[in-house]
């Protein structure tokens, strides 16, 4: 009997040879997962049985990689993949995970309707305690915090967490908070922002959150970003980057120049109306360029001009910019198009 397909998408995976990050296409089955070095490759470059196999995340090995998980075999090879974003690796996390569980028990593979949460005080669920906290009206609310010669945008401070969780009656006391807090920055929902945060996280001690005035987190998904006063050019170009978050995710991207097709990292953000892309083995802080959205058109499209010596085929858009240019994209799937086009014709029409 064929192996059933769970899930499949981009993910960045550490080599095990030359020990380098790249973004592969990885299909999770019902007993293995396979990762390909492009998604048209008719044969994997390699496979992890999950019989027997277990898996940690948020996996701390590596301090400046975010959303980070380990499969470890039943032979004891280690495999590192890191997601783009937080809904990205919860997803692929508890797919994995149930698909282990199916295995250990001979059962056949089965989603489950909830998530077991892990042991925290009143048995909190983090997941659905950081849906709380991002309410706009009743969450944490995130703040300009200017500090040191830099602005902090998107931003709260740890005591206004400790705060929060007990006047929602989520933690009874501050030490309580902690151990709550802590747990969300453990599994990715909160990271440090500032020299005083970060230190904190790294030293390793059984409570990494700090309930000090003086420390910043942001949420994993929020439009945080940090600007100096180096020059008014520089906090212009900031200015692209202030808008929320609306979308995230890898797609294939054409080049202007060569016309090559490679995964980058999109992030789409409204007010002003910017969606910007990323090397996803390199992360956020510098990216390769952005697309103003503003009066632009986006369309689904069933081929792209001069891609005929590429395996590109199916799921294409295209974006027309004010100034018409013209950018070629294609995602993983039909669902993923529509959704992407959906989001960037909302935001092209509202945003600045």
């Amino acid at each position: 009997m064929e192996p059933t397909t769970i899930r499949e998408g981009y993910l960045v995976k550490k080599g095990t040879v030359l020990n380098s990050w790249k973004v592969m296409w990885v299909v999770l089955a019902d007993d293995a997962i396979e990762f390909y070095k492009k998604k048209t490759d008719n044969s994997p470059k390699g496979m992890i049985p999950l019989k027997g196999a277990t898996l940690t995340s948020p996996c701390q090995d590596f301090t400046k990689r975010m959303l980070v998980f380990k499969v470890r075999s039943a032979k004891n090879q280690e495999h590192f993949f890191q997601a783009t974003h937080l809904e990205e690796r919860e997803l692929w996390v508890k797919d994995i995970k149930r698909a282990i569980t199916c295995l250990q028990g001979g059962k056949k593979f089965a989603r489950k309707s909830t998530r077991r949460s892990i042991r925290l005080p009143e048995n909190v669920n983090l997941s659905e305690l950081y849906v709380l906290m991002k309410d706009q009206d009743k969450g944490v609310k995130e703040l300009k915090v200017e500090k040191d010669k830099r602005l902090f945008n998107h931003c709260f401070t740890g005591n206004t967490v400790i705060d929060w969780l007990i006047s929602e009656r989520k933690a009874r006391n501050r030490p309580e908070g902690l151990m709550l807090a802590t747990g969300l920055l453990n599994e990715g929902f909160l990271l440090p922002a500032g020299d005083v945060s970060k230190d904190g996280a790294e030293k390793g001690a059984e409570c990494v959150f700090l309930d000090q005035t003086e420390a910043l987190y942001y949420f994993a998904d929020s439009g945080f970003f940090c600007e100096g006063y180096s020059s008014d050019e520089d906090v212009i170009m900031k200015e692209e980057f202030r808008g929320a978050i609306v979308k995230q995710g890898c797609l294939l991207k054409q080049g202007h120049r060569r016309k090559n097709w490679k995964v980058r990292k999109f992030i789409l953000r409204d007010d002003p109306a910017y969606i910007h892309y990323y090397d996803p083995t390199k992360g956020e802080n510098d990216p390769l360029g952005s697309i103003h959205l503003r009066g632009s058109v986006v369309t689904a499209v069933e081929y792209v001009p001069d891609a005929k010596r590429y395996e590109v085929d199916g799921n294409l858009f295209e974006i027309i910019t004010s100034d018409e240019i013209h950018y070629y994209l294609q995602a993983a799937t039909a669902d993923e198009r529509k959704d992407w086009i959906k989001a960037i014709q909302s935001v092209s029409k509202t945003g600045k």
